[in-house]
């Protein structure tokens, strides 16, 4: 289900949430705009720290990049964000 929509969100990197993060890496705010790594929207999910969301790098849709979030064009990601609303039902099917 969807929890928040954001627009331009600040992105808190915490290496103590992936599998491969370097616990020598400090927590990092960064800040919105186009280059952050979830893009210029955060749709979250009711899976705590994971969404879907938009990305700086169009050209990586399609390959395995993710963490366990799904990353799409800045540009969809913001076509199903006004799409969706709070309470919206996400499905995954194989």
């Amino acid at each position: 289900m969807i929890t928040d929509v954001v627009r331009n969100p600040t992105y808190n990197y915490n290496p103590a949430l992936f599998w491969d993060g370097d616990q020598a890496d400090a927590k990092v705010k960064i800040a919105a705009g186009p280059n952050n790594p979830v893009g210029v929207v955060w749709m979250g999910i009711n899976v705590p720290h994971y969404g879907i969301h938009g990305t700086p790098e169009a050209g990586e849709i399609g390959h395995s990049a993710s963490h366990g979030c799904v990353r799409m064009t800045n540009w969809d990601a913001t076509r199903v964000a006004d799409l969706v609303k709070v309470g919206t039902q996400v499905v995954f099917e194989e």
